[in-house]
Protein backbone atom coordinates (compact mmCIF):
# COMPACT_ATOMS: atom_id res chain seq x y z
CA UNK A 1 0.00 0.00 0.00
CA UNK A 2 1.24 3.49 -0.83
CA UNK A 3 -0.21 6.79 0.36
CA UNK A 4 0.05 10.18 -1.32
CA UNK A 5 -1.14 13.57 -0.08
CA UNK A 6 -1.94 16.19 -2.74
CA UNK A 7 -2.60 19.72 -1.46
CA UNK A 8 -3.84 22.75 -3.37
CA UNK A 9 -4.06 26.21 -1.81
CA UNK A 10 -6.82 28.56 -2.94
CA UNK A 11 -7.45 32.18 -1.86
CA UNK A 12 -10.07 31.21 0.74
CA UNK A 13 -9.34 27.54 1.47
CA UNK A 14 -6.87 24.69 1.31
CA UNK A 15 -8.07 21.44 -0.28
CA UNK A 16 -6.31 18.20 0.66
CA UNK A 17 -6.66 14.89 -1.17
CA UNK A 18 -5.44 11.61 0.34
CA UNK A 19 -4.77 8.79 -2.13
CA UNK A 20 -4.23 5.12 -1.36
CA UNK A 21 -2.58 3.27 -4.23
CA UNK A 22 -3.47 6.28 -6.45
CA UNK A 23 -7.15 5.94 -5.52
CA UNK A 24 -8.82 8.88 -3.75
CA UNK A 25 -9.99 7.95 -0.23
CA UNK A 26 -10.35 11.30 1.58
CA UNK A 27 -10.91 14.95 0.67
CA UNK A 28 -10.49 17.65 3.33
CA UNK A 29 -11.06 21.39 3.10
CA UNK A 30 -9.74 24.03 5.49
CA UNK A 31 -11.30 27.47 5.33
CA UNK A 32 -8.77 30.27 5.63
CA UNK A 33 -10.85 32.47 7.92
CA UNK A 34 -10.20 33.93 11.35
CA UNK A 35 -13.31 32.32 12.88
CA UNK A 36 -12.64 28.83 11.56
CA UNK A 37 -13.44 26.07 14.05
CA UNK A 38 -11.58 22.77 13.81
CA UNK A 39 -11.76 19.58 15.81
CA UNK A 40 -9.11 19.77 18.52
CA UNK A 41 -9.31 23.54 19.03
CA UNK A 42 -9.54 24.64 22.66
CA UNK A 43 -11.74 27.60 23.61
CA UNK A 44 -12.59 29.55 26.69
CA UNK A 45 -16.34 29.63 26.22
CA UNK A 46 -19.31 31.03 28.07
CA UNK A 47 -22.32 28.93 29.02
CA UNK A 48 -25.41 30.45 27.40
CA UNK A 49 -27.97 28.15 28.99
CA UNK A 50 -28.53 24.66 30.32
CA UNK A 51 -31.22 22.36 28.94
CA UNK A 52 -32.38 19.86 31.60
CA UNK A 53 -34.47 17.90 29.09
CA UNK A 54 -31.37 17.17 27.01
CA UNK A 55 -29.13 17.05 30.09
CA UNK A 56 -26.84 19.37 28.16
CA UNK A 57 -25.68 22.96 27.90
CA UNK A 58 -25.13 25.35 25.03
CA UNK A 59 -21.80 27.15 25.06
CA UNK A 60 -20.81 30.28 23.15
CA UNK A 61 -17.42 29.68 21.49
CA UNK A 62 -17.72 32.51 18.96
CA UNK A 63 -19.46 30.50 16.24
CA UNK A 64 -22.85 31.53 14.81
CA UNK A 65 -24.40 28.47 16.46
CA UNK A 66 -23.73 27.71 20.11
CA UNK A 67 -21.69 24.58 20.83
CA UNK A 68 -23.44 21.54 22.33
CA UNK A 69 -22.07 20.12 25.58
CA UNK A 70 -23.75 16.97 26.92
CA UNK A 71 -23.34 15.88 30.53
CA UNK A 72 -21.48 12.75 29.41
CA UNK A 73 -18.90 15.02 27.73
CA UNK A 74 -18.02 16.78 30.96
CA UNK A 75 -15.77 13.85 31.74
CA UNK A 76 -15.22 12.22 35.13
CA UNK A 77 -12.54 14.80 36.04
CA UNK A 78 -14.71 17.87 35.41
CA UNK A 79 -14.31 19.21 38.97
CA UNK A 80 -10.53 19.11 38.59
CA UNK A 81 -10.43 21.05 35.33
CA UNK A 82 -13.06 23.51 36.59
CA UNK A 83 -10.95 24.31 39.65
CA UNK A 84 -7.73 24.80 37.68
CA UNK A 85 -9.56 26.97 35.12
CA UNK A 86 -10.88 29.24 37.87
CA UNK A 87 -7.41 29.52 39.39
CA UNK A 88 -5.86 30.37 36.02
CA UNK A 89 -8.52 33.01 35.29
CA UNK A 90 -7.52 34.64 38.57
CA UNK A 91 -3.82 34.34 37.79
CA UNK A 92 -3.17 31.72 40.47
CA UNK A 93 -2.15 28.66 38.49
CA UNK A 94 -0.52 26.05 40.77
CA UNK A 95 2.71 24.32 39.77
CA UNK A 96 1.16 20.86 40.17
CA UNK A 97 -2.35 19.73 39.35
CA UNK A 98 -4.42 17.65 41.75
CA UNK A 99 -7.19 15.19 40.94
CA UNK A 100 -10.48 15.90 42.72
CA UNK A 101 -13.27 13.31 43.21
CA UNK A 102 -15.02 12.30 40.00
CA UNK A 103 -18.50 13.58 39.20
CA UNK A 104 -21.47 11.21 39.04
CA UNK A 105 -21.58 9.18 35.87
CA UNK A 106 -25.30 9.77 35.35
CA UNK A 107 -25.73 13.13 37.03
CA UNK A 108 -27.56 16.27 35.95
CA UNK A 109 -25.97 19.09 33.95
CA UNK A 110 -27.57 21.81 36.13
CA UNK A 111 -25.74 20.46 39.18
CA UNK A 112 -22.33 21.07 37.56
CA UNK A 113 -22.55 24.20 35.41
CA UNK A 114 -24.76 27.28 35.15
CA UNK A 115 -25.54 30.08 32.73
CA UNK A 116 -22.84 32.74 32.15
CA UNK A 117 -20.13 30.47 33.57
CA UNK A 118 -16.70 30.63 31.91
CA UNK A 119 -15.70 27.16 30.81
CA UNK A 120 -12.74 25.58 29.01
CA UNK A 121 -13.90 23.31 26.19
CA UNK A 122 -12.39 21.41 23.28
CA UNK A 123 -14.06 20.93 19.89
CA UNK A 124 -14.80 17.24 19.27
CA UNK A 125 -17.00 17.63 16.21
CA UNK A 126 -16.98 20.51 13.76
CA UNK A 127 -20.23 22.26 12.75
CA UNK A 128 -22.31 20.11 10.40
CA UNK A 129 -25.19 21.49 8.31
CA UNK A 130 -27.43 23.54 10.66
CA UNK A 131 -25.81 22.19 13.82
CA UNK A 132 -23.16 23.98 15.82
CA UNK A 133 -19.95 22.31 17.01
CA UNK A 134 -19.90 19.64 19.70
CA UNK A 135 -17.54 20.14 22.63
CA UNK A 136 -16.12 18.41 25.69
CA UNK A 137 -14.39 19.58 28.85
CA UNK A 138 -12.25 16.42 28.85
CA UNK A 139 -9.17 17.96 27.22
CA UNK A 140 -6.81 15.76 25.20
CA UNK A 141 -3.60 16.99 23.59
CA UNK A 142 -2.27 14.89 20.69
CA UNK A 143 1.37 14.62 19.74
CA UNK A 144 3.19 12.54 17.17
CA UNK A 145 3.58 9.45 19.35
CA UNK A 146 1.43 10.19 22.40
CA UNK A 147 -1.82 11.81 23.49
CA UNK A 148 -1.72 13.60 26.85
CA UNK A 149 -4.82 13.56 29.10
CA UNK A 150 -4.74 15.73 32.24
CA UNK A 151 -6.29 14.69 35.59
CA UNK A 152 -5.84 10.95 35.25
CA UNK A 153 -2.97 8.50 35.66
CA UNK A 154 -4.21 5.92 33.17
CA UNK A 155 -1.90 4.69 30.41
CA UNK A 156 -3.58 3.21 27.31
CA UNK A 157 -2.02 1.59 24.26
CA UNK A 158 -3.36 1.65 20.70
CA UNK A 159 -5.18 -1.58 19.87
CA UNK A 160 -3.27 -1.70 16.60
CA UNK A 161 -0.10 -2.50 18.57
CA UNK A 162 -0.57 -6.25 18.87
CA UNK A 163 2.79 -7.46 20.22
CA UNK A 164 2.38 -7.94 24.03
CA UNK A 165 6.11 -7.42 24.67
CA UNK A 166 6.10 -4.13 22.76
CA UNK A 167 3.00 -2.98 24.63
CA UNK A 168 4.63 -3.72 27.97
CA UNK A 169 7.87 -2.00 26.92
CA UNK A 170 6.03 1.17 25.92
CA UNK A 171 3.95 1.24 29.10
CA UNK A 172 7.10 0.90 31.23
CA UNK A 173 8.80 3.73 29.37
CA UNK A 174 5.81 6.05 29.71
CA UNK A 175 5.46 5.26 33.42
CA UNK A 176 9.05 6.41 33.88
CA UNK A 177 8.66 9.78 32.13
CA UNK A 178 5.04 10.97 32.35
CA UNK A 179 4.17 13.89 34.66
CA UNK A 180 2.17 13.23 37.82
CA UNK A 181 -1.62 13.22 37.35
CA UNK A 182 -1.40 13.08 33.57
CA UNK A 183 -2.64 10.11 31.58
CA UNK A 184 -1.21 9.03 28.25
CA UNK A 185 -2.51 7.24 25.18
CA UNK A 186 0.31 5.56 23.26
CA UNK A 187 -0.29 5.88 19.52
CA UNK A 188 0.44 3.21 16.91
CA UNK A 189 3.42 5.11 15.46
CA UNK A 190 5.15 4.89 18.86
CA UNK A 191 6.12 1.28 18.12
CA UNK A 192 9.90 0.66 18.37
CA UNK A 193 10.56 4.29 19.43
CA UNK A 194 13.20 4.97 22.06
CA UNK A 195 12.53 6.69 25.34
CA UNK A 196 14.29 9.89 24.21
CA UNK A 197 11.92 10.29 21.25
CA UNK A 198 8.86 9.62 23.39
CA UNK A 199 10.04 12.01 26.09
CA UNK A 200 10.68 14.80 23.56
CA UNK A 201 7.16 14.39 22.21
CA UNK A 202 5.72 14.30 25.72
CA UNK A 203 7.50 17.49 26.77
CA UNK A 204 6.26 19.33 23.68
CA UNK A 205 2.68 18.36 24.51
CA UNK A 206 3.13 19.31 28.16
CA UNK A 207 4.30 22.77 27.06
CA UNK A 208 1.04 23.16 25.13
CA UNK A 209 -0.90 22.30 28.28
CA UNK A 210 1.04 24.88 30.28
CA UNK A 211 0.43 27.51 27.58
CA UNK A 212 -3.34 26.99 27.79
CA UNK A 213 -3.55 28.26 31.34
CA UNK A 214 -0.86 30.85 30.85
CA UNK A 215 -3.01 32.38 28.08
CA UNK A 216 -6.42 32.63 29.76
CA UNK A 217 -5.68 35.08 32.57
CA UNK A 218 -8.19 37.96 32.26
CA UNK A 219 -9.40 36.63 28.88
CA UNK A 220 -13.01 37.45 27.97
CA UNK A 221 -14.88 34.55 26.37
CA UNK A 222 -15.47 33.44 23.72
CA UNK A 223 -11.80 33.12 22.80
CA UNK A 224 -9.70 30.45 21.09
CA UNK A 225 -6.92 29.54 23.51
CA UNK A 226 -5.09 26.85 21.55
CA UNK A 227 -5.64 26.00 17.90
CA UNK A 228 -5.13 22.62 16.31
CA UNK A 229 -2.39 22.33 13.69
CA UNK A 230 -3.39 23.32 10.18
CA UNK A 231 -5.33 20.45 8.62
CA UNK A 232 -2.47 19.30 6.38
CA UNK A 233 -0.04 19.06 9.31
CA UNK A 234 -2.64 17.36 11.51
CA UNK A 235 -3.25 14.70 8.85
CA UNK A 236 0.49 14.15 8.48
CA UNK A 237 0.95 13.92 12.26
CA UNK A 238 -1.81 11.33 12.60
CA UNK A 239 -1.12 9.03 9.65
CA UNK A 240 2.46 9.55 8.47
CA UNK A 241 4.16 6.15 8.25
CA UNK A 242 6.41 4.08 6.02
CA UNK A 243 3.58 3.72 3.48
CA UNK A 244 3.73 7.42 2.58
CA UNK A 245 5.15 7.93 -0.88
CA UNK A 246 4.84 11.67 -1.47
CA UNK A 247 3.30 14.92 -0.27
CA UNK A 248 2.77 17.34 -3.15
CA UNK A 249 1.95 21.00 -2.35
CA UNK A 250 1.34 23.84 -4.81
CA UNK A 251 1.87 26.69 -2.33
CA UNK A 252 5.48 27.65 -1.40
CA UNK A 253 4.61 28.86 2.13
CA UNK A 254 2.56 25.76 2.99
CA UNK A 255 5.29 23.59 1.42
CA UNK A 256 7.89 25.16 3.72
CA UNK A 257 5.65 24.78 6.80
CA UNK A 258 5.01 21.11 6.09
CA UNK A 259 8.64 20.38 5.33
CA UNK A 260 9.78 21.99 8.58
CA UNK A 261 7.11 20.13 10.54
CA UNK A 262 8.05 16.74 9.07
CA UNK A 263 11.77 17.43 9.61
CA UNK A 264 10.90 17.83 13.28
CA UNK A 265 8.66 14.78 13.75
CA UNK A 266 10.13 12.38 11.19
CA UNK A 267 13.36 13.66 9.60
CA UNK A 268 13.79 10.61 7.37
CA UNK A 269 10.51 11.50 5.63
CA UNK A 270 11.22 15.16 4.88
CA UNK A 271 12.34 14.37 1.32
CA UNK A 272 8.85 13.22 0.31
CA UNK A 273 7.50 16.79 0.65
CA UNK A 274 7.67 18.35 -2.81
CA UNK A 275 6.59 21.67 -4.28
CA UNK A 276 4.45 21.39 -7.41
CA UNK A 277 5.93 23.65 -10.10
CA UNK A 278 4.02 22.46 -13.17
CA UNK A 279 1.84 24.77 -15.22
CA UNK A 280 -1.18 22.50 -14.91
CA UNK A 281 -3.38 22.52 -11.81
CA UNK A 282 -1.94 20.02 -9.30
CA UNK A 283 -5.31 18.26 -8.89
CA UNK A 284 -5.65 17.97 -12.65
CA UNK A 285 -2.13 16.62 -13.08
CA UNK A 286 -2.70 13.87 -10.52
CA UNK A 287 -6.16 12.97 -11.79
CA UNK A 288 -7.99 14.12 -8.68
CA UNK A 289 -10.60 16.22 -10.47
CA UNK A 290 -11.50 13.19 -12.55
CA UNK A 291 -11.75 10.94 -9.49
CA UNK A 292 -13.92 13.47 -7.65
CA UNK A 293 -16.33 13.67 -10.56
CA UNK A 294 -16.56 9.88 -10.76
CA UNK A 295 -16.82 9.38 -6.99
CA UNK A 296 -19.28 12.00 -5.75
CA UNK A 297 -22.21 11.45 -8.08
CA UNK A 298 -25.36 9.49 -7.28
CA UNK A 299 -24.24 6.71 -9.62
CA UNK A 300 -20.74 5.41 -8.91
CA UNK A 301 -19.16 2.92 -11.33
CA UNK A 302 -17.23 -0.06 -9.97
CA UNK A 303 -14.88 -2.46 -11.72
CA UNK A 304 -16.13 -5.03 -14.21
CA UNK A 305 -19.25 -3.16 -15.32
CA UNK A 306 -21.17 -2.87 -12.04
CA UNK A 307 -22.23 0.31 -10.28
CA UNK A 308 -23.57 1.72 -7.01
CA UNK A 309 -26.57 3.98 -6.52
CA UNK A 310 -26.09 6.16 -3.42
CA UNK A 311 -29.06 8.06 -1.97
CA UNK A 312 -28.97 10.29 1.09
CA UNK A 313 -32.16 10.44 3.18
CA UNK A 314 -32.79 12.46 6.34
CA UNK A 315 -32.34 9.52 8.68
CA UNK A 316 -29.93 7.29 6.76
CA UNK A 317 -27.93 6.62 3.61
CA UNK A 318 -28.99 3.89 1.20
CA UNK A 319 -26.61 2.13 -1.21
CA UNK A 320 -27.85 -0.21 -3.93
CA UNK A 321 -25.41 -2.62 -5.61
CA UNK A 322 -26.03 -3.38 -9.29
CA UNK A 323 -24.15 -5.82 -11.50
CA UNK A 324 -24.84 -3.81 -14.68
CA UNK A 325 -24.34 -5.80 -17.84
CA UNK A 326 -21.73 -8.05 -16.27
CA UNK A 327 -21.90 -11.74 -17.12
CA UNK A 328 -19.38 -14.55 -16.86
CA UNK A 329 -20.35 -17.89 -18.31
CA UNK A 330 -17.55 -19.58 -16.36
CA UNK A 331 -19.21 -18.67 -13.06
CA UNK A 332 -22.52 -19.71 -11.54
CA UNK A 333 -25.12 -17.11 -10.58
CA UNK A 334 -24.05 -17.34 -6.93
CA UNK A 335 -20.36 -16.95 -7.80
CA UNK A 336 -21.08 -13.99 -10.06
CA UNK A 337 -23.17 -12.29 -7.37
CA UNK A 338 -20.45 -12.84 -4.76
CA UNK A 339 -17.74 -11.51 -7.07
CA UNK A 340 -19.72 -8.33 -7.80
CA UNK A 341 -20.59 -7.90 -4.11
CA UNK A 342 -16.95 -8.16 -3.05
CA UNK A 343 -15.89 -5.56 -5.60
CA UNK A 344 -18.77 -3.36 -4.44
CA UNK A 345 -17.81 -3.83 -0.78
CA UNK A 346 -14.34 -2.46 -1.45
CA UNK A 347 -15.77 0.60 -3.21
CA UNK A 348 -18.41 1.11 -0.50
CA UNK A 349 -15.69 1.17 2.19
CA UNK A 350 -13.87 3.82 0.13
CA UNK A 351 -17.06 5.84 -0.39
CA UNK A 352 -17.93 5.90 3.30
CA UNK A 353 -14.51 7.30 4.12
CA UNK A 354 -14.38 9.62 1.12
CA UNK A 355 -17.80 11.19 1.69
CA UNK A 356 -17.57 10.78 5.46
CA UNK A 357 -21.04 9.26 5.52
CA UNK A 358 -22.26 9.05 9.12
CA UNK A 359 -25.21 7.56 10.95
CA UNK A 360 -27.01 4.53 9.53
CA UNK A 361 -25.98 3.16 6.14
CA UNK A 362 -28.10 0.41 4.58
CA UNK A 363 -26.51 -1.56 1.73
CA UNK A 364 -28.62 -3.68 -0.61
CA UNK A 365 -26.12 -6.17 -1.97
CA UNK A 366 -27.03 -8.65 -4.70
CA UNK A 367 -28.85 -11.61 -3.08
CA UNK A 368 -26.67 -14.48 -1.93
CA UNK A 369 -28.30 -17.82 -1.17
CA UNK A 370 -25.41 -19.62 0.50
CA UNK A 371 -24.55 -18.92 4.14
CA UNK A 372 -20.82 -19.25 3.43
CA UNK A 373 -21.10 -16.59 0.70
CA UNK A 374 -22.84 -14.17 3.06
CA UNK A 375 -20.21 -14.83 5.71
CA UNK A 376 -17.37 -14.19 3.25
CA UNK A 377 -19.01 -10.91 2.20
CA UNK A 378 -19.36 -9.79 5.82
CA UNK A 379 -15.73 -10.65 6.63
CA UNK A 380 -14.46 -8.83 3.55
CA UNK A 381 -16.57 -5.77 4.35
CA UNK A 382 -15.00 -5.65 7.81
CA UNK A 383 -11.53 -6.10 6.31
CA UNK A 384 -12.04 -3.28 3.79
CA UNK A 385 -13.14 -0.91 6.56
CA UNK A 386 -10.20 -1.63 8.86
CA UNK A 387 -8.35 1.44 7.58
CA UNK A 388 -11.31 3.72 8.39
CA UNK A 389 -10.44 5.76 11.48
CA UNK A 390 -14.09 6.56 12.22
CA UNK A 391 -15.87 4.35 14.74
CA UNK A 392 -18.13 1.92 12.91
CA UNK A 393 -20.07 -1.30 13.34
CA UNK A 394 -21.22 -3.73 10.66
CA UNK A 395 -24.15 -6.10 11.15
CA UNK A 396 -24.53 -9.45 9.32
CA UNK A 397 -26.91 -9.50 6.34
CA UNK A 398 -30.57 -9.46 7.40
CA UNK A 399 -33.13 -12.00 6.18
CA UNK A 400 -33.88 -9.52 3.40
CA UNK A 401 -30.22 -9.49 2.35
CA UNK A 402 -29.49 -5.98 3.68
CA UNK A 403 -26.24 -5.08 5.44
CA UNK A 404 -26.55 -2.34 8.04
CA UNK A 405 -23.58 -0.19 9.01
CA UNK A 406 -23.34 2.50 11.66
CA UNK A 407 -20.51 4.98 11.28
CA UNK A 408 -19.49 8.06 13.20
CA UNK A 409 -18.97 11.12 11.06
CA UNK A 410 -15.60 12.72 11.77
CA UNK A 411 -15.56 15.69 9.39
CA UNK A 412 -18.07 18.42 8.49
CA UNK A 413 -20.26 17.65 5.52
CA UNK A 414 -18.58 18.36 2.21
CA UNK A 415 -20.73 19.25 -0.76
CA UNK A 416 -18.89 18.82 -4.04
CA UNK A 417 -20.79 19.84 -7.12
CA UNK A 418 -19.73 18.77 -10.57
CA UNK A 419 -20.85 20.31 -13.81
CA UNK A 420 -19.79 20.20 -17.43
CA UNK A 421 -19.45 23.15 -19.77
CA UNK A 422 -20.62 22.07 -23.21
CA UNK A 423 -19.89 22.32 -26.08
CA UNK A 424 -17.15 24.96 -26.49
CA UNK A 425 -14.69 24.19 -23.70
CA UNK A 426 -15.53 20.47 -23.53
CA UNK A 427 -13.85 20.41 -20.12
CA UNK A 428 -15.09 19.46 -16.67
CA UNK A 429 -15.44 22.29 -14.22
CA UNK A 430 -15.36 21.32 -10.55
CA UNK A 431 -16.47 23.61 -7.76
CA UNK A 432 -15.38 22.90 -4.19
Amino acid sequence: MSLDLIITSKPKEVVIALLKDKSLIEVHTEKLEDNTISAGDIFLGKVKRTHPGLNAAFVNVGYEKDAFLHYSDLGASYKSIEKVTKQALNGNLPNDINILPEIEKYGKIKDQISANQKILVQITKEPISSKGPKVTTEITLPGRYLVLIPFTNKISVSQKIEDPEEKNRLVRLIESIKPKNFGVIIRTVAQTRKVAELNEDLQEIKEKWDSIYANIHDVKPPKKILGELNKASAIVRDILNEDFNSIIVDDPILHLQLKEYIERISPDKSKIVKLHKGKADVFQEYGIHKQIKASFGRKVPINNGGYLIIDHAEAMHVIDVNSGNRSNKALSQEETALEVNLIAASEIARQLQLRDMGGIIVVDFIDLRKAESRKELLNKMKEFMKLDKAKHHILPPSKFGLVQITRQRVRPEMEIKTSETIPKACKTRLAF
